[in-house]
């Protein structure tokens, strides 16, 4: 039974906190649009989406309305659109991401995710495709996010993606002048339900259509740090789990009511502690309110492994159903906090690696110089995988070269994208490296049975 004090501190989390729901995604299985005729198969795509998302928008405006809930995005996940387009007779995906372009714009939702292709092993013909079309896709298309699996802890590391990926992520940089890479994020251990953009897709183990949700609220938790000042680190981990089962409650009865209202089966909440420019709303600042300086200094993995494993277990208390990514991101050009300590010359790509350890998910929007090399950005995606692949979690990589910037330079994206500091990337080279090619094996964590 809630009572006035619980109602009176919603109110306050969401009008001076910055608690909202980030995201209702509806993830959809395009498993039979599959149709040797790249026209048709796209045709049908673009019905499907629309005739089951078409209330999407309308359903979740109207939730926000009565519950008094802001919910930022609503958003459209899709079957990895390689399995789908792997039938037909086509030199060229571009089209079918047009159609996944098309049929969000149709429904009103802010980002279709779903351009994506799983080639942890290996990749088909249909996978190559998909990836080489990455950078005419995202150039030609506003509101479609794409995301390629090149790694697992099953399977290993596929290095011929990474190489590859090295020069799609260059080239669409190139393409776009930046903007084509806030959209496309490369993962090792990819998750099947994920509600977030850039790397939403819908799973190949999910049902036909699902309503998954995000909820985010770094404010919140700041917030409540700030009663504990200066306690011990037990102290901080139970005010923070106590907070993020809050924040999951309410995630799950918009899901819940969302999921009744559209007809569609509801999967999970994502309780993800993702930042936004605004101040108030920064993951860096919850770290220095447990006593750094600045966030990047000495300290900073430990206080973040608290933070994260704290909302994890917060989360699972509330809910059966929590999933995704759950955890706190750490997006640099979308953290007011982060972008302090980059611009002071705290927070280095190093050590945002050594963060990924801990986090819930890897090092994202990251801006490089302009001149940044594919080998160097193929580098920095085998570092990544390699921390996901040997930890048994997921980490990604959604970095940002800065055509004609160099370090100290900033990159405006706006909106929830934020801005982000050019970060010094090291000189020498990983050429060598990353011409060999091949897949670096699964560790021995992979022989469970």
């Amino acid at each position: 039974m809630l009572n006035k004090n619980d109602i009176l501190s919603t109110i306050e989390m969401i009008d001076q906190q910055h608690l909202d729901i980030r995201t209702i995604t509806m993830g959809i299985s395009l498993t039979d649009c599959a149709d040797a005729s790249a026209a048709r198969a796209c045709d049908k795509i673009y019905d499907k989406i629309t005739h089951y998302a078409k209330d999407l928008v309308s359903v979740g405006e109207a939730i926000e309305m009565e519950f008094g809930i802001p919910i930022v995005n609503k958003r459209i996940s899709v079957t990895p659109i390689a399995l789908v387009a792997a039938a037909s007779e086509t030199d060229s995906y571009v089209p079918f991401c047009k159609a996944l372009d098309r049929a969000a714009k149709t429904c009103g939702v802010d980002y279709i995710g779903g351009f994506s292709a799983l080639v942890q092993k290996g990749m088909t013909k249909a996978d190559e495709k998909l990836i080489r079309s990455i950078p005419e896709a995202l150039s030609e298309t506003d509101v479609v996010c794409s995301s390629v699996n090149i790694g697992s802890t099953k399977a290993g590391i596929n290095m011929d993606a990474v190489r590859l990926m090295g020069h799609v992520i260059r080239e669409t940089a190139e393409r776009t002048n930046g903007a084509g890479c806030c959209k496309l994020v490369v993962f090792c251990n990819a998750v099947d339900d994920n509600p977030f953009m850039a790397g939403a897709f819908h799973g190949i183990g999910e049902p036909e259509k699902v309503i998954n949700v995000g909820v985010s609220g770094p404010g919140v938790v700041y917030h409540a740090l700030q009663a504990v000042k200066g306690a011990p680190f037990d102290v901080v981990a139970e005010t923070v789990k106590k907070t993020a089962f809050r924040i999951t409650r309410m995630g799950q009865l918009v899901a819940q009511e969302a999921s009744k209202r559209l007809n569609t089966p509801f999967g999970i909440v994502d309780l993800s502690l993702a930042p936004t420019p605004a101040v108030g709303d920064s993951v860096a600042r919850i770290l220095e309110e447990m006593g750094l300086e600045t966030c990047g200094t000495h300290g900073t993995t430990a206080a973040l492994a608290l933070l994260n494993d704290a909302v994890k277990k917060g989360g699972v208390m509330a809910s059966s159903s929590v999933g995704g990514l759950s955890g706190a991101f750490i997006p640099v050009s979308e953290d007011e906090g982060m972008i302090a300590a980059a611009k002071a010359g705290v927070l280095t790509i190093d050590k945002l690696e050594a963060m990924t350890c801990v986090c819930s998910v890897g090092l994202d929007m990251i801006a490089v110089p302009g001149d940044t090399s594919a080998d160097t950005i193929a580098a920095i995606l085998a570092d990544e995988a390699a921390i996901g692949m040997v930890n048994s979690k997921t980490t990604a990589v959604r970095v940002l070269p800065a055509i004609g910037k160099s370090v100290g330079d900033t990159v405006e994206m706006g909106g929830l994208m934020g801005s982000a500091p050019v970060m010094p990337v090291h000189a020498a080279s990983s050429e060598a490296f990353i011409a060999r090619g091949g897949r670096i094996p699964a560790p021995m964590q992979s022989l469970k049975n």
